[in-house]
């Protein structure tokens, strides 16, 4: 029985602001998110992690980084986990992006949207799960942990759950939140969905 623990980066400052960050290079988290990271890692404490994967970007292997030292394990880094390639849209805020024409197309047939010199919603679908699909081959018997995006991490539960893609926007993925699947013979079970932590203010 392979179980996946899949977990959102924490905030940093364009989810802070409401931007799309994409694969812009230098998204760091902010002291909040920092605080995230480590609180994950403590939440995990007791769960029986035997490998922990992450998108290439910066925010994600800086929330997987505690949770594998811990462990005295390494980050292993996955491209297929990596955000959706925005394309003319990374950077942009998410307030300013909702006045495009395509905007309303995201919201409601977004199956059929590729981003101005991005990708295509479905084809970000398609190389995720085959990514999850990789790592379960790989560990048909573990527990281990993902760290990818907001929308990415939408996009994998909507599969597994049998939803039509054009409803992927229904689910809610928060910063340093924890989904998690579990993979047994031909059966996936869907365990739990952005499950977070009561962070203080402030903190």
């Amino acid at each position: 029985m392979a179980r996946i623990l899949l977990i959102r980066h924490a905030e940093n400052a364009f989810t802070e602001a409401g931007r799309l960050a994409g694969w812009k290079p230098g998204v760091y988290l902010n002291k909040v998110g920092k605080k995230q990271a480590s609180q994950l890692a403590e939440q995990l404490s007791g769960a029986h992690i035997k490998e922990v994967y992450s998108s290439p970007l910066a925010r994600a292997l800086q929330t997987a980084k505690p949770i594998a030292e811990t462990r005295k394990l390494r980050v292993r880094r996955c491209a297929g986990l990596g955000e959706v390639r925005y394309g003319d849209w990374e950077g942009k805020s998410v307030q300013s992006l909702r006045q495009r024409k395509l905007w309303r197309v995201i919201k409601h047939r977004p199956s059929a949207v590729t981003f101005p010199n991005g990708e295509s919603i479905r084809d970000v679908q398609v190389r995720a799960v085959a990514a999850i699909e990789e790592l379960v081959a790989r560990h048909s018997n573990d527990c281990i942990a993902v760290v990818s995006h907001g929308d990415v991490i939408k996009m994998i539960i909507t599969f597994y759950l049998g939803i039509a893609l054009d409803l992927y926007q229904r689910i809610n993925i928060s910063t340093a939140s924890i989904s998690e699947l579990e993979f047994f013979c031909d059966e996936v079970h869907v365990l739990r969905v952005n499950q977070t932590l009561a962070f203080p203010p402030g903190t």
